[in-house]
């Protein structure tokens, strides 16, 4: 949080951006400054071995931090990562139970984000041991989340990453419709890639509109 024009107390959205796989990637988050990084440790074909992601890792500069996505992973992977710093963050994206979520806790002293995929209809999430909280509209579906019913959503007692068909085009929207509810970070993959790989210019202009939208 921090003052904002007129003496009002404005929050600061950190950014994310997820799926990186490539030593181009690194280059162009290293010049764009998000906040975040995402290695992506489930199948798909954004998916990153630990060799790479070591290899990634060390590349990237050292105050973006870097967080590891999970579907339902061996929680022995999830502590490795973590405890080796090729991670910072675990973000688990699938069934994993509040035992996984406080065991990784435990073992580790680092944060966890916990996925809830929301339904048209859902009203209410459920608590989580997690740090934070991420929605998001599919398992990196690319569809765009209901930014109003976000807003209305019981249960955001944490901070929370904003998923779900973020691009450079629809994002100041998005925290606009959230403006009562800020997410602590936005989160995008696919809205900055061009034929399956990160574009420098939609990187460069969606953190542009988000820093844009925190600072008018």
């Amino acid at each position: 949080i921090r003052q904002g024009k007129g003496g009002g107390m404005k929050q600061t959205v950190k950014i994310k951006i997820c799926g990186l796989r490539r030593a181009e990637d690194i280059a162009i988050v290293n010049a764009a400054q998000p906040d975040y990084i995402g290695f992506v440790f489930a199948k798909g074909r954004r998916e990153v071995s630990e060799d790479t992601a070591a290899q990634l890792a060390a590349l990237l500069d050292p105050q973006i931090r870097k967080v590891g996505v999970f579907v339902d992973a061996p929680q022995e992977q999830v502590i490795h990562l973590l405890q080796s710093g090729i991670i910072d963050l675990a973000q688990l994206h699938g069934t994993e139970s509040e035992e996984t979520v406080h065991l990784i806790r435990e073992a580790t002293g680092k944060p966890v984000i916990r996925t809830r995929i929301l339904l048209p209809e859902e009203k209410k999430i459920s608590d989580t041991e997690a740090e934070y909280l991420l929605l998001d509209s599919g398992k990196g579906s690319g569809r765009c989340l209901d930014w109003r019913s976000v807003a209305k959503l019981q249960g955001i007692n944490k901070p929370y990453f904003l998923a779900g068909g973020l691009s450079p085009e629809n994002v100041a929207e998005a925290l606009k419709q959230l403006s009562g509810c800020l997410p602590y970070a936005v989160d995008v993959s696919s809205g900055v890639e061009t034929d399956g790989c990160k574009d420098k210019i939609k990187v460069h202009k969606f953190i542009e509109q988000v820093r844009a939208w925190c600072s008018r």
